[in-house]
């Protein structure tokens, strides 16, 4: 079961009109939402990350906080797995073709619907994956989760076709921002590195939990600039997203990452974030 535009749908019977802003433009913004034992994961901070976004291009928040739990839990109760990832997606509306925003404004597109939330296999935790690098060629502002990923997708692609699970985006070949779809971490002697919170990268939700992890864990961690150089000489590497959890990287460009296989950084954050999956996350 889906909601469009205040009904709620099998995801079948859904439909929207061609000249939505959304099919012409890529004009909207989107969110992602682990939801774990039925209760959406950090969902103050998800919302807070929305109205960031729809206050970046401009368009309104359709809903109030209130409004949109309600629509949230609805579309949660509607569909069968108790762990789902829910998808936002709102759009500036169905007007005629014209740069412009519509004058006056027309009724935005809200799409929510949900997916079962699957975690990496054991397999992976044991292998780490395999990334390539490529130059960050987004426009300026990767804070705004903006629907129109084609950059992203195309990117992400060139990890596909190489074989590989993402690609590690370097701007202006001088220093990490992130992956095509994830955050990225770089460890260095004991120290947990993290590329700092800017318009060039989405400030991913998980990676703020790996931070207050490590914080709270004792566990020596810095946010800064990470120049390539120190990508390609890093201990390890950590990947980090709402549905792929924390992930190792062994491998970039075909060449081993430290000695190849998930370090003891990897092993440590893996079972903190479970633990914390456990006690938090899934809490009543």
């Amino acid at each position: 079961m889906i909601y469009l535009n205040g009904q709620y749908m099998p995801i079948e019977e859904a439909k929207v009109p061609v000249l939505d802003r959304g099919f012409i433009f890529g004009d909207g913004v989107y969110e992602v939402i682990p939801v774990y034992s039925r209760r959406a994961f950090r969902l103050d901070e998800h919302l807070g990350r929305l109205k960031h976004s729809l206050d970046g291009i401009r368009l309104a928040n359709p809903h109030r906080n209130e409004e949109w739990v309600s629509i949230l839990n609805a579309v949660i109760a509607g569909n069968a797995p108790d762990d789902q990832s829910l998808y936002l997606h709102i759009t500036r509306g169905v007007a005629k073709r014209d740069h412009a925003f519509p004058v006056p404004p027309v009724a935005p597109t809200v799409f929510v619907m949900s997916n079962p939330l699957t975690t990496p296999p054991a397999s992976l935790l044991d292998s780490g994956i395999s990334a390539v690098t490529a130059t960050d060629n987004r426009w300026l502002r990767c804070d705004i989760k903006a629907i129109s990923l084609l950059p992203n997708v195309l990117l992400r692609q060139m990890a596909i076709d190489a074989g590989c699970a993402e690609t590690l985006l370097m701007r202006d070949n001088e220093f990490l921002t992130e992956g095509a779809a994830s955050n990225v971490f770089v460890v260095k002697n004991g120290v947990l590195l993290a590329p700092p919170k800017d318009n060039l990268m989405l400030p991913g939700i998980t990676y703020d939990v790996i931070l207050e992890i490590a914080s709270a864990s004792g566990i020596p961690h810095e946010v800064r600039r990470i120049s390539v150089a120190e990508v390609f000489e890093a201990d390890e590497l950590l990947l980090t997203s709402s549905t792929r959890e924390v992930l190792a990287i062994t491998r970039v460009d075909g060449k081993h990452v430290g000695a190849g296989i998930p370090g003891p950084m990897f092993r440590r954050m893996h079972a903190l974030y479970q633990d914390y999956k456990h006690n938090v996350m899934r809490a009543k």
